[in-house]
């Protein structure tokens, strides 16, 4: 049987699962933060969720858990799980299937008098110590669910008649599953294949980043407030000091990697006058503010600014100065595949095609930094290398110079 204690605050749940299952692995004893007691009952809220998924590894200092997934098998994110959990009290569960089933009907239009005087006369009166509901409580639930979209309202005269918002019809769920476990907030693509029989699915994933799912109100407070052109204040832990900081913020683009799966928010800081990027992750909490009057300006800087990033680090000013790059790579009659990785991953950058044996990249990025782990797979190949910014040119010089003490041989690089 499941573990029956919910909750209605994701927030606890999301540090949980992060700190014990994706990132901490951490034992019982390792917990610090509050009781032992308190770690016992997370674990069994979060394990009656992913039962089926959690492993487990004997150490010196306990007992650590982790979820471990076969993506030939799972198909689908079962993080979505925590999603679908949530409380209620007697009278929350109770007034949700009556007000329900008296709307069954798409085309019943109703006040909120007439549904009162419904709950009352047909569904309550045969009980000798009925729950009472009065017409503040229902329209209070009723406004509730408005704001969900599952009710919507017409008002005539000085009246407000409320009806249930048709079923939407899916004929191919085909897309829903790809959205489900790709795209950011794909928590939203599993509720509505809650909706619709199973059909043979399409799609299994080589590179399944199922934790992004732990961020999606996150998400969907940043796509609201886009979607507003407001500003927002977000709180965010540092990854080096574990402190939260706040900032005042207009978020403009969301950047997903394709490699890692990892998530950040391009945004203007209100308070630096600048362009920065935040990882998802990190942020605590999103809360949004006022419409932004210069949001439409703003959103044109971010989508010139995307054109020269390589990752997601920005200018860290107006001026948005680049840093040329260039290489060049030499390869055999059998190593064709060289230049046509280099094509497949040159994301903002060029490639050119010297002779049978050498072709030149060459970029305009805001910071030269991102590409040094990308060029270090080309080591050994590069035979030219020219970079404006001297600082990373160096770091990489002196990656080789390691590289030939480690091994005790000599080379020159140009």
């Amino acid at each position: 049987m499941a573990y029956s204690e919910l909750i209605k605050n994701f927030d606890k749940i999301r540090d949980y699962m992060r700190d014990f299952y994706v990132y901490g692995f951490r034992s019982r004893s390792e917990f610090d933060k509050k009781s032992a007691r308190s770690y016992d009952n997370e674990r069994r809220r979060i394990e009656s969720w992913l039962g089926d998924y959690m492993g487990f590894r004997q150490t010196e200092d306990g007992k650590n858990v982790f979820i471990s997934i076969d993506s030939r098998l799972s198909r689908h994110n079962p993080l979505f799980r925590a999603w679908k959990t949530k409380s209620f009290t007697d009278g929350d569960i109770t007034l949700h299937f009556i007000i329900f089933d008296i709307l069954c009907d798409p085309e019943t239009e109703l006040t909120v008098g007439e549904i009162c005087d419904c709950i009352a006369d047909d569904y309550l009166a045969g009980f000798d110590e009925p729950l009472s509901f009065d017409e503040s409580t229902v329209r209070k639930k009723l406004k509730e669910y408005i704001g969900e979209g599952i009710i919507r309202s017409r008002k005539e005269g000085r009246n407000v008649y409320y009806s249930r918002v048709p079923d939407a019809y899916l004929e191919c769920t085909d897309a829903l599953n790809f959205f489900s476990e790709v795209a950011p907030c794909g928590v939203i693509g599993s509720f509505m294949l809650d909706k619709v029989e199973p059909e043979d699915e399409l799609f299994t994933f080589k590179h399944h980043y199922i934790t992004q799912t732990l961020d999606s109100e996150i998400i969907c407070n940043l796509f609201d407030a886009m979607h507003k052109k407001a500003q927002m204040k977000v709180t965010n832990i540092s990854q080096r000091t574990g402190e939260l900081k706040e900032f005042n913020i207009v978020p403009l683009l969301i950047l997903v990697s394709a490699q890692n799966g990892r998530q950040h928010i391009m945004a203007y800081n209100i308070d630096r006058n600048s362009i920065f990027t935040l990882r998802i992750d990190y942020i605590k909490l999103a809360e949004i503010g006022d419409e932004f009057p210069q949001y439409d300006r703003l959103r044109k800087w971010a989508d010139r600014i995307r054109a020269n990033l390589w990752g997601v680090s920005a200018h860290k000013n107006r001026n948005e100065d680049k840093e040329h790059i260039e290489f060049t790579l030499f390869y055999d009659d059998n190593e064709k595949h060289i230049p046509l990785r280099l094509e497949r991953e040159k994301r903002c950058g060029k490639v050119e095609i010297l002779d049978d044996h050498h072709c030149k990249f060459t970029a305009d990025v805001f910071d030269s930094n991102e590409l040094l782990p990308w060029m270090r797979t080309f080591i050994c190949r590069i035979t030219q290398l020219k970079m404006t910014n001297s600082v990373a040119e160096e770091i990489f010089r002196k990656d080789l110079e390691t590289m030939y003490r480690l091994y005790e041989i000599g080379g020159d690089e140009e």
